[in-house]
């Protein structure tokens, strides 16, 4: 993991406002390892609170110290939509500074924890907890786009995923800014909660070459392809740099995160590539750098990388 850079009194320096997180994720995911991570950490810690209670909780002033709530399919009132009617709201807040923690883990991990601890699903109490995993799983994909931070548990021990709720979320100590570099469709929209936008729609498009279309940006052949632009290099260049600098302002003026954004035509192409260069650069330069693929996220291609085999067999 690259290590971290370092800031001063984050809370102080982010408007002043209240620092509000909400833990989410599919069940079995460590949502209540991180709850307690949080409360350890020096935030105020609160699980499974009513969705329609979250309001009359933060109706008032700034209790003077962060803020983690937690949230499931237990919530009493639960739903995808109520929940994010709550996230919209708290966003638009000047009082407050909303963050969302995603929780993910693969199925196959969660279907082995359930068996594990003999526990039932919430959503198949009846049924095999697969069937309600999947079901979970499905209901929360909104609710993951919205993620300001998403940590991926399905190979972490409840001490790995301590550890990265401190990297994230520690308030003493040698804090951090976190990157988030994100790719996404200009059809469908700038993300919401974007510090920085590149649009690279100006580059060559693989998706006009029949053997590169069905692949995406994370494919050797399609990132060559994109880099072969005569435009690419100078436009990266200037972005990395842009980056390199504003990255420590940015610290140093308290901020706990940052999301950069590349759009293209159909986020799978040109952002996807100068996502994942940007965020390797980054990476190298020592700060701590999380990826967002939007779009192929939405289409259930996060994981593997079309074309990989074929290149290997090559």
């Amino acid at each position: 993991m690259p290590a971290q850079p370092t800031k001063s009194e984050p809370e102080k320096a982010r408007s002043g406002g209240q620092r509000l997180v909400f833990v989410t994720g599919p069940s079995g995911a460590g949502r209540s390892t991180a709850v307690k991570a949080l409360e350890d950490i020096g935030f105020e810690a609160i699980d499974n609170l009513p969705l329609s209670l979250i309001d009359r909780l933060l109706d008032g002033p700034p209790i003077g110290r962060p803020l983690a709530l937690g949230i499931d399919v237990r919530n009493r009132d639960f739903s995808t939509n109520a929940l994010i009617e709550v996230i919209d709201r708290f966003e638009k807040k000047p009082d407050f500074n909303l963050e969302i923690l995603y929780l993910d883990c693969n199925s196959d991990v969660l279907i082995r924890r359930f068996s594990e601890t003999r526990r039932r699903h919430p959503l198949s109490p009846a049924k095999s907890p697969a069937e309600g995993i999947e079901q979970e799983l499905d209901l929360l994909v909104p609710v993951r786009a919205r993620a300001n931070v998403l940590i991926d548990t399905s190979d972490l021990t409840p001490h790995d995923l301590r550890a990265e709720m401190e990297h994230w979320f520690g308030t003493t100590g040698g804090n951090h800014l976190a990157v988030s570099v994100q790719s996404f469709s200009y059809k469908r929209g700038i993300p919401r909660g974007v510090d920085m936008v590149f649009d690279c729609r100006f580059l060559r498009n693989p998706h006009w070459e029949p053997e590169l279309r069905s692949k995406d940006g994370r494919c050797h052949a399609v990132s060559s392809y994109v880099e072969q632009d005569t435009r690419f290099a100078s436009f990266f260049d200037k972005v990395e740099g842009l980056s390199l600098m504003l990255l420590p302002a940015f610290a140093q003026e308290g901020k706990s995160h940052i999301t950069i954004a590349f759009g293209c035509t159909g986020g799978q192409h040109r952002s996807v590539t100068l996502t994942q260069k940007l965020a390797n650069a980054l990476a190298v330069d020592g700060w701590q750098v999380s990826i967002r693929h939007r779009e192929l996220e939405r289409r259930g291609l996060s994981g593997a990388v079309p074309g990989r085999k074929d290149e290997e067999k090559a």
